[in-house]
């Protein structure tokens, strides 16, 4: 797109070497710039829906949030890189100031994606400048400059998701990158997990365990009833028998709204499935390619999954069911770290051991996305990063093939709206 070198080159592997959190700040941003490697100016600018912003505004809001939260309250000689970037690239903080309308993003032609590298740089370099003034003595900062990391790696998977619905827009289909796809092959029938009832602790515990967004606490007790989870996700193959049954004509599997979304918006397949007279093809990251059927089926909205999940006889589990059956599992899975970019199938196993918990797609829950008993928001302006938006959406558990695998853990609770489709959302039967 336009030569942008890393923090490491700049600044000198040397230094980076002596400070575990120096090398972190900088691995993270430089993560960013690769992702936004393989695209245009042009491509950096399409806003292709509302729910989306184009990915030169998720490089810049990225950076805003350093310069807001980190570095106007604890580097005492910083000057903003322009302080009218601050109208354009707030998101939502209400106590941050106003914020240009977000359906709007991609009518601003400027800043230039070349201002937009300059404003990273002159963010990346003022942080340094925080790291060297013996940040181990300002443990507010390093806290603050913590969360904007995991704010990135959020953004980081958002860059991909709207990026994609951008491309697939375009009558051309044109791909992000090449991708290396999972070879094909058939995955075992569905079989079930038993987990017995009675009380459990969910949460984040404590928080010398590690980073948590403050929605995953506190750490409390939930009374569950015996029940069982299916030992892998969904796969497209299983989700076209539901197509197939005529699962998209037929209103008893569906919940009243979502029925009425589903014919107002004319679903009839997941989202980027389309008809062929050779099978059902999907685009992906790489453009269109043959719909692999032992692939976990991804891009469900809410409504979709749980319509399917009725038909099946079965349901979607609850976030409390979920963490407490996954909560010993190891966190490996296809994550971005591995650049496929895409869903693999279910690897065999003997056993009914869950499998993919982590990774390939986010799982949705039959659970709203509401506060834990005694949660407390993070203090001032950032309190405004999660709670406020604990109305109307639906959580989702364990990542997808576009998450950073530093990211995720068995407490974090992703939240959409019920109709979103975009993101990389399948799901996982409970009984």
């Amino acid at each position: 797109m336009y030569d942008e070198q890393s923090i490491l080159a700049v600044k000198g592997a040397a230094t980076h070497e002596r400070s575990p959190a120096t090398t972190a700040f900088a691995q993270v941003r430089d993560t960013t710039l690769s992702l936004a490697r393989p695209l245009s100016a042009e491509d950096c600018q399409v806003q292709s829906m509302p729910d989306a912003s184009p990915t030169k505004w998720h490089r810049a809001h990225t950076s805003w949030f350093f310069e807001t939260f980190v570095l106007a309250t604890h580097l005492p000689d910083y000057q903003p890189f322009n302080p009218r970037f601050a109208l354009i690239f707030n998101s939502y903080y209400q106590g941050a100031g106003p914020q240009f309308p977000r359906h709007l993003r991609g009518t601003l032609g400027r800043p230039t994606c070349a201002e937009i590298a300059a404003y990273r740089r002159h963010v990346d370099d003022a942080v340094m400048r925080l790291f060297e003034q013996h940040l181990d003595r300002a443990p507010d900062a390093a806290a603050l400059i913590e969360v904007g990391l995991e704010h990135e790696r959020q953004h980081q998977e958002l860059l991909l998701t709207d990026i994609k619905h951008a491309l697939a827009q375009n009558p051309l289909q044109p791909a992000y990158r090449e991708l290396s796809f999972a070879p094909e092959g058939e995955t075992s029938p569905l079989r079930w997990r038993s987990f017995s009832g009675g009380v459990y602790r969910i949460g984040h515990s404590d928080p010398n365990d590690g980073f948590a967004f403050d929605n995953e606490s506190p750490r409390h007790s939930v009374f569950l009833e015996p029940f069982a989870l299916a030992d892998r996700p969904i796969t497209n193959r299983e989700f076209l028998t539901f197509i197939d049954d005529g699962g998209y004509d037929d209103p008893r599997w569906w919940l009243s709204l979502g029925w009425d979304t589903a014919q107002r918006e004319q679903w009839r397949a997941p989202l980027y499935w389309h008809p062929h007279p050779e099978g059902w093809r999907t685009f992906t990251l790489a453009g269109p390619r043959p719909l692999h059927l032992d692939e976990p089926v991804c891009h469900l909205s809410f409504f979709e999954a749980d319509a399917y999940a009725r038909w099946t006889g079965a349901r979607l589990p609850t976030e409390a069911e979920w963490e407490v059956a996954c909560a010993d599992l190891p966190l490996d899975g296809n994550f971005l770290e591995t650049q496929a970019f895409h869903p693999h199938p279910a690897r065999q196993t003997p056993s009914n051991a869950l499998r993919q918990t982590f990774g390939d797609v986010w799982e949705w829950t039959a659970s709203p996305y509401t506060p834990y008993p005694g949660f407390e928001p993070w203090s001032a302006t950032l309190g405004e990063y999660n709670g406020k938006f604990m109305c109307n959406q639906f959580v989702l558990r364990g990542g997808s093939c576009l998450t950073s695998g530093d990211h995720i853990r068995s407490t974090y609770r992703n939240f959409f709206a019920p109709q979103a489709r975009w993101q990389c959302t399948g799901l996982r039967l409970a009984r």
